[in-house]
């Protein structure tokens, strides 16, 4: 998302045990029925569903062979009290163990709509959040700030706009507070420098105690996520434009510069408290066009992955929450804008640099995504089925009525089996692990 000129599109009870002495078929039968009373857990989702898929390890319910021993029938002991029936009652006190009780487990019986709702961040001008009351109200899980100066009283505004979360489970609000030109509320905050000063003049730590100021600034004002750090490498000496997306917005053209910097600017943002996101996956230095005026193209894959690569598996390691994924085409992985393509996204982001959290688009208005063939609610779709978690479009026309056509586009995918119910839940879920919501709490 670009800001004004070049907008960056853009979170027991152990089972009784059956005495090993003689004992009547209807007091081992009053046993089984008192341990499964004892034994049942918080009610998720739908009755008698599985449990579905998930990539983040503390979304999937455990399996059968994490349940202890404790929990489970002791075949010897009921072989001795009931030897005419040793597997029924096995089998009763078995088929009683409830499945744990996890987000993805109480996702499972939240309607497609609902569902669809979450994976949706809607914009907004900072000076008028009350516009998007509607969307929140309906399930919208983020808002993403538009604008250059935002009010002085910007969090009660968005204190009252969270309370109309259904359900009360948070909302992420977003804004692109990178540094430089392109800053949404430095009047409330304060001032930070292009990233290309920040990599030039400042150590890591420098950095990362500049960022924990601002974001704790963030933080007070009710802003809890931070469309940065960008990564990309870059070290053209110029202001981003309509044919260089990056230039000073790149913290340098030296590939270990960037990791470095990008790492510190990611957790001088954790460090006051807002969820970092970092951009643009898998890299756009370099690339022939800015995507938001329309196709762009990256460096080859082969360079992409010794050059640009780096700073995103540095960012990783180092615990990245979220990253947000490129429209630029990269030549190697396919003709899909990465943020279309499930090469880029659950191949090689999620499977081979293994990364678990959010993974947001950048705008779907972009030109790039429309000269790709997809409208806004098609983008969406494509892009949840790539492996994305929630996606993001422009502030402009009638954002109720697209937001409308894509939960419409999205719910109508999941009926008509073109988007697996599973990797929509799945996409929720991590919507909700990165602010820590826990549904079975």
């Amino acid at each position: 998302m670009i800001v004004p000129s070049y907008r960056d599109r853009s979170s027991a009870t152990a089972a009784p045990r059956v005495p090993r002495r003689a004992a009547t078929a209807h007091r081992v039968s009053t046993a089984a029925v008192m341990a499964a009373m004892l034994l049942a857990g918080c009610g998720t989702g739908a009755p008698g569903a599985a449990a579905p898929h998930s990539s983040d390890p503390g979304l999937s319910p455990a399996p059968s062979s994490a349940v202890p021993s404790s929990l489970r029938a002791d075949p010897a002991a009921t072989a001795a009290a009931t030897p005419a029936t040793p597997a029924t009652t096995s089998a009763t006190a078995t088929s009683a163990t409830p499945a744990a009780c996890t987000n993805s487990t109480k996702l499972a019986g939240w309607s497609n709509r609902r569902l669809a709702m979450l994976t949706i961040s809607v914009p907004v001008s900072e000076t008028s959040v009350a516009d998007a009351t509607s969307e929140v109200s309906a399930g919208a899980g983020g808002v993403v700030l538009f604008g250059s100066k935002a009010p002085a009283d910007l969090g009660s505004r968005l204190t009252t706009l969270k309370s109309h979360v259904p359900g009360h489970l948070g909302l992420l609000v977003m804004t692109d507070e990178e540094g430089g030109g392109i800053q949404r509320m430095a009047n409330l905050v304060g001032d930070l420098p292009w990233a290309a000063y920040m990599g030039a003049h400042w150590t890591p730590a420098q950095i990362q105690q500049n960022v924990a100021k601002v974001a704790t600034r963030m933080a007070a004002n009710q802003v809890n996520m931070n469309l940065a750090p960008v990564v990309d490498v870059d070290g053209r000496n110029e202001a981003p434009s309509k044919t260089n997306p990056d230039g000073w917005r790149s913290f340098s053209g030296d590939t270990a510069v960037v990791s470095k910097a990008g790492v510190a600017y990611m957790n001088g943002m954790r460090d006051g408290g807002v969820i970092p996101v970092v951009k643009h996956f898998p890299g756009i230095g370099g690339s022939t066009y800015n995507s938001d005026f329309g196709p762009a193209r990256t460096l080859p894959w082969s360079t992409l992955q010794k050059v640009a690569i780096p700073p995103f598996t540095a960012a990783i390691k180092a615990g990245a929450p979220a990253i947000m994924i490129a429209n630029n085409v990269v030549p190697g992985l396919g003709t899909n804008p990465a943020s279309l393509s499930p090469t880029a996204i659950s191949s090689e982001l999620r499977g081979k640099l293994g990364f678990k959290g959010l993974v947001v688009t950048d705008s779907l208005s972009a030109k790039a995504i429309s000269a790709a063939g997809f409208s806004v609610p098609a983008a969406a779709v494509q892009a949840l089925r790539s492996g994305a978690d929630m996606v993001l479009f422009d502030l402009g026309g009638n954002v109720g009525a697209q937001t409308t056509a894509i939960a419409t586009a999205i719910t109508n995918a999941v009926t008509g089996k073109h988007l697996a119910r599973s990797r929509l839940i799945d996409a929720a879920g991590h919507v909700l692990a990165v602010r820590h919501v826990n549904l079975c709490s």
